[in-house]
């Protein structure tokens, strides 16, 4: 009896480190198929970190969603709102705190309507989001007219997407510090295991005194803020926000979190681990862009990963 709880241990430890072990490896894959086109080299990796940044932010709000059991699927559109209406008002007030406060309230308003909808009225978040999705993609294409909109604001760029601090890259800086913050809340607070509790077993959440409804609005509005902070560092980033920014990030991110250990079923999560998958993500890209592989068959083969880590997914949870 000993020995058979011992090996389940075992399996458990190891289905817990294996993201780790994958990390390692494809790095190590790419460092000797690029160990003549620099893929070790100090501008490279930095480059991996700033493009991973807003994908690893994204991450670990849909972490939360994810391990709630429930799915988000208008966080792309939201990125684009959010970076166009931060640019206009910063460029048309000069106030860098107002064009935060506008942006972030963007995305906490759509994350509000998706978790109402979803938790109040029963609808599947699938629907509700996918729905939403094309709302505010519009309000967005409406908005923007379809063109740019550049920023001017030294400052704000520096802040908020392509400054440094000495060799490391802000976005860096922002990654790391979101990621410790959500690690911390999801495994460390009462708030993150009733979200845990909700994904695992929604009516014995229920009977345990948890609101479950008020979890879901909750990790629906974290999701589309963390969404619209993206947004906001990519107009940094780029000098400017369109209305595209974000339309290619939604595969990356749920491939991202489920590759990172987060079940799609719910009650399992780890925004650690969503940082590492969305550093894969972002390495696996670096790498075949090296190679040569053109972007269709980058996307074809980010596709391929998503059917891969669902089916790993659903096979762990029928065990």
């Amino acid at each position: 009896m000993n020995t058979t709880l011992m090996e389940k241990m075992k399996q458990v430890k190891w289905r817990e480190l294996v993201i780790y072990y994958i990390f390692l490896g494809v790095i190590l894959l790419f460092s000797i198929l690029l160990f003549d086109k620099g893929f070790l080299s100090g501008s490279n990796l930095m480059n991996i970190a700033r493009q991973t940044a807003m994908t690893s932010i994204m991450a670990i709000g849909m972490t939360f969603v994810l391990s709630t059991g429930e799915i988000d699927l208008s966080f792309g559109s939201v990125v684009a709102l959010s970076s166009i209406i931060t640019t206009k008002i910063l460029n048309s007030t000069g106030s860098i705190l107002l064009a935060i406060v506008c942006g972030l309230a963007v995305g906490a308003v759509i994350g509000l309507a998706n978790g109402l909808l979803v938790a109040k009225m029963n609808i599947p978040s699938f629907l509700v989001t996918l729905g939403m999705n094309g709302i505010v993609l519009g309000l967005a294409r409406w908005v923007s007219n379809l063109q740019s909109i550049p920023v001017n604001n030294d400052v704000f760029t520096f802040i908020f997407g392509s400054g440094d601090i000495g060799p490391i890259p802000i976005l860096f800086v922002w990654t790391v510090s979101l990621t410790i913050i959500g690690h911390l809340l999801l495994k460390k607070t009462p708030y993150g295991r009733r979200v845990l509790a909700t994904g695992g077993n929604k009516i014995s959440a229920m009977y345990s005194g948890i609101k479950v409804p008020n979890i879901k609005i909750s990790v629906m509005l974290l999701n589309s803020v963390m969404a619209a902070l993206a947004g906001i560092l990519y107009s940094g980033r780029l000098h400017g926000a369109r209305y595209t920014l974000g339309e290619n990030d939604v595969m990356i991110v749920i491939a991202a979190v489920i590759i990172g250990g987060t079940s799609m079923n719910g009650g399992k999560g780890s925004v650690v681990g969503s940082l590492l998958g969305a550093l894969i993500m972002g390495i696996l890209n670096n790498g075949l862009i090296l190679m040569g592989f053109s972007v269709d068959q980058q996307m074809i083969f980010r596709g391929l990963i998503i059917i891969v880590s669902v089916a790993l997914t659903m096979r762990e949870k029928r065990k």
